[in-house]
């Protein structure tokens, strides 16, 4: 995702533009073709099993978020067999990598629908790659339930589209109110990735936050996800003097953010989103991620049977590995879909819909939760400290 600039003739890259255009609506049409076929024949599910889809960053630059998710959902869909299924059926996970690029996800999405014929898509934890896929279910009329895209513009791609997390006007006032509440921050900085509609969202609803909290922001600057010289912008920063800098960022960007911004002496705060929660945020960030803050969906240290049961089972199908709240959200998508299954009794694209939309009260690992209107997860989100090379619960925030 290097930002990389190559001269080339205009009507060559309209030529390519109009060609891109062209495949993106080629692969919506092809989605809602192989849709409306697998409609007529009972999707996924026949014989013993019932065949649901994932599609997920196995590799690439935001790889552990897309392992985390996939263990979680592999957890689930075990558990769920374990106990006898579904309608009297196993379910069978059929997982495909987008390889965390642009232009992966609509391929992907497009084979487990139009050539698999699953009866749903769990996935993908970047709001940009789940806003790519959202159209051709919507179009397939097929369910797709997001782990952990936080961007409003996911689910309002239609009414097939849905999430189990809380959304980034939540996230954004929730860290604008922790900043100014608990921080006792007055002045801001908030630096963010325009390459990612995930930043740009939540930079935006944390500005609003702070305007409504009375606290003002003194720097607003950008950077391209994948750029390694941050040092330009956190100088400017700097000079600027905020109280605590917003960088609504991924895990990899920010450990380099936090470790230019300690080499600059810049001291403040560093406050963030979802997008931090990784072990490889403290792994390249080291003693400079230290202290600093970030907003998820859960802890594994809440004190809650829920939590603990999952914890406990987590650690030994995945060898003492500690599940991150990615992997909490994969596993709640999982058992959210085999919920509206049964209650819907049926595997059917538009009776599974209304299912999901239908879920007034799911007791997920990451919190109670139910749908808005607008296919959201209604629910808390938790601040988590980077404490001696941890996450550490800091609190909890109630929607």
């Amino acid at each position: 995702m290097k930002n990389t600039s190559i001269s080339r003739p205009a009507v060559v890259a309209s030529e390519d533009a109009s060609h891109g255009m062209r495949r993106a609506r080629f692969l919506v049409l092809l989605g809602a073709v192989g849709g409306l076929a697998l409609a007529g024949c009972g999707g996924g599910a026949s014989g013993d099993t019932i065949l649901v889809g994932e599609f997920a960053s196995l590799t690439g630059k935001e790889a552990t978020f897309g392992i985390s998710s996939h263990e979680g959902t592999q957890l689930a869909i075990e558990e769920i067999n374990a106990a006898g299924g579904v309608l009297g059926k196993k379910l069978e996970l059929k997982t495909e990598d987008d390889q965390s690029k642009a232009g992966e996800p609509a391929n992907v999405v497009n084979k487990l629908i139009s050539k698999d014929g699953v009866v749903a898509i769990l996935g993908e934890v970047a709001s940009s790659r789940s806003m790519e896929a959202a159209p051709i279910c919507q179009q397939s009329s097929i369910p797709m339930i997001s782990p952990a895209s936080t961007n409003p513009k996911v689910t309002e791609t239609g009414d097939y589209i849905f999430r189990v997390c809380f959304i980034d006007p939540f996230q954004g006032t929730v860290m604008a109110n922790f900043a100014t509440n608990t921080l006792k921050a007055k002045k801001v900085a908030v630096f963010t990735d325009v390459k990612s509609d995930y930043s740009k969202g939540l930079a935006k609803f944390f500005k609003e936050g702070i305007a409504k909290a009375g606290g003002t922001v003194v720097s607003e600057l950008d950077f391209n996800g994948g750029d390694k010289d941050f040092k330009g912008q956190l100088t400017a920063i700097k000079n600027a003097a905020p109280d605590a800098v917003f960088v609504p960022g991924y895990y990899t960007d920010v450990a380099l953010i936090a470790i230019q911004a300690k080499q600059l002496g810049l001291t403040v705060p560093l406050i963030g989103g979802d997008g931090w929660e990784s072990d490889t945020l403290v792994k390249i960030g080291g003693d400079a991620v230290e202290g600093h803050y970030f907003s998820t969906h859960y802890a594994s240290d809440a004190a809650s049977p829920k939590v603990t049961a999952f914890v406990d089972a987590y650690k030994k199908r995945y060898n003492g590995k500690v599940p991150d709240a990615m992997a909490a959200l994969g596993y709640d998508s999982a058992m959210f879909l085999a919920d509206a299954i049964k209650r819907a009794e049926s595997t059917e694209g538009p009776k599974l819909r209304d299912a999901l939309a239908a879920t007034k009260e799911f007791d997920a690992v990451t919190g109670k939760m139910s749908m808005s209107a607008q296919r959201d997860a209604v629910k808390s989100a938790v601040i988590m400290q980077v404490k001696e090379g941890k996450f550490k619960f800091v609190e909890t925030v109630a929607p």
